[in-house]
């Protein structure tokens, strides 16, 4: 109402728009009378509950003092602004006592509601209006911040100062203009009082927002029950069973009792049994506590763990022996204890770590290796097993020729398959081996149209490929004298490769 006011106002409309704006001023000062009852009963709760939890509600009373601190301060600063507004425009005067208003005067007690140069020579030429603007940015900002940035829109819309476009003027115009320039100061007076409503109002939501969040935190809850969490339900024998005992969503200003087997525990519910004895155990026992109503409560509770056999599970992932000089991949693990708790030595090899693997190298003379896995249990490191193994060299491969997906140690082959770009000779254990090792070929010897042709890698060289081009159909094509070398760094003699041209 009172923009539409405003703009009528410019167009030097009658005394009765003057009466409007009286009855929108006095609008607006009973809603900020009605906003402050409203702020000092949020208040005085806000000093009750302080009262009652300082603890609990201590930040988030503090940051509502800061609120009180910042608001009171932006509005007695617009207050004094008014007032001075007032006071150049001629002043004020109580209509029923006749006495003059010095401070807090409303619209309709001014005498003189229509001088349009009193708000522009202190609200722009004295440079007022752009100190006020800046202030409203500031506060705007500090409850921006203070709320956590929940209430974002809705600040930037209630404290919106940006420029705006002016119909009438075509053009964009400044908020210090738009609501100084050339206004009636009974119009510029009155939208400064709902600048002080929103700051009233703003207040209001941000305590009442600052309120709820003392509760936060809290749950809420029309059930209690007993719970038991140990460390772990399998226990090692010799070790130790931790569990821990709790109520669910109790408050942490009080602090109930833990009863075990009849017997009370400590007030962190913590209960703790040396584990004796493989198999079975239960327990069980309640929680006392006091109810709102002062009278104790009983939660019944029980549970159990295991006590087991210390065991280890170690398994090779690649073979069920070692084999000498080769990096044997083991997995290593013991139910219920994590990785970094186990401690890994051998006997006869050479330990490493690769990622979440174990790797053992035999040594050369070794004829057997010893693994030993040891955990560690509350602080102590306990022998959780041992297992020997046997130490062989790595079996010898078989060669292969291998062209176009094709391998084949004998038979017949097109030459063209023999001469191709990806014909090779490998070494490996077959498609149905144990293993799957990388093997070099060293060096192979071709013999075929009575000749003996050496070739220093597993490729065939140009000069054996021409031979081969020479042969016909029903030839001979033999690769011997087939060293390969293996990932255990020895020189192997491989089988030799009788092929026949097709």
């Amino acid at each position: 109402m009172y923009l539409v006011l405003t703009a009528m106002l410019a167009l030097n409309v009658s005394a009765a728009i003057l009466n409007g704006y009286m009855q929108v001023d006095d609008s607006l000062h009973a809603t900020i009378n009605s906003v402050e009852n409203g702020n000092n009963l949020l208040y005085a709760r806000f000093n009750a509950a302080m009262n009652d939890n300082p603890e609990k509600t201590r930040e988030w009373y503090e940051k509502a003092q800061q609120v009180k601190t910042e608001s009171d301060s932006l509005y007695n600063y617009i207050q004094h602004f008014k007032d001075d507004l007032v006071r150049m425009s001629g002043g004020a005067v109580d209509q029923k006592t006749k006495e003059p208003v010095e401070t807090n005067a409303t619209v309709r007690q001014m005498k003189k509601q229509d001088d349009t140069n009193i708000p522009s020579q202190y609200g722009i030429n004295d440079g007022n209006g752009e100190i006020l603007k800046e202030r409203i940015i500031k506060y705007r900002e500090f409850l921006n911040e203070i709320s956590g940035g929940t209430k974002t829109a809705e600040l930037n819309f209630t404290f919106n100062v940006d420029d705006r476009y002016d119909d009438e003027q075509k053009e964009n115009v400044t908020w210090v203009n738009a609501l100084f320039h050339e206004m009636p100061v009974c119009a510029t007076i009155t939208m400064l009082t709902k600048i002080q409503n929103d700051i009233r109002t703003e207040e209001n939501n941000i305590v009442t927002w600052l309120e709820s969040q003392t509760d936060a935190g809290d749950l809420r809850v029309n059930k209690m029950n007993a719970y038991v969490i140990p460390k772990s339900d399998y226990v090692i024998e010799g070790g130790k069973y931790s569990a821990r005992i709790i109520m669910a969503a109790i408050d942490s200003t009080q602090t109930p009792e833990y009863i075990v087997n009849g017997q009370k525990i400590g007030s962190d519910g913590l209960y703790e049994v040396l584990a004796k004895g493989i198999g079975a155990h239960k327990f069980s026992g309640q929680i006392v506590y006091t109810n709102p109503s002062g009278e104790k409560e009983y939660l019944p509770f029980e549970s159990s763990y295991s006590v087991g056999e210390p065991t280890v599970t170690i398994s090779n992932t690649e073979m069920n022996i070692m084999y000498r000089g080769f990096d044997n991949k083991f997995d290593i693990s013991v139910p219920g204890i994590s990785s970094d708790k186990l401690k890994v030595d051998v006997q006869g090899a050479a330990l490493s770590r690769k990622g979440s693997l174990w790797i053992i190298k035999p040594g050369e003379n070794a004829n057997q290796v010893v693994v030993n896995v040891k955990a560690e249990l509350d602080g102590k490191v306990q022998s959780m097993g041992s297992r020997t193994y046997k130490v062989k060299t790595l079996p010898k491969p078989s060669a292969f020729f291998v062209t176009g997906g094709v391998s084949a140690d004998q038979g017949a082959l097109a030459k063209k398959q023999i001469v191709a770009s990806d014909a090779m000779i490998e070494a490996s254990y077959g498609e149905d081996g144990i293993l799957d090792l990388d093997f070099k070929i060293r060096t192979f010897t071709l013999r075929a149209g009575g000749k003996l042709l050496e070739s220093k890698s597993g490729k065939l060289t140009d000069e054996q490929k021409k031979l081969i081009g020479t042969l016909r159909s029903g030839e001979d094509v033999i690769f011997n004298s087939i060293h390969a070398i293996g990932p255990d760094g020895k020189d192997r003699l491989l089988n030799t490769i009788a092929l026949t041209i097709k």
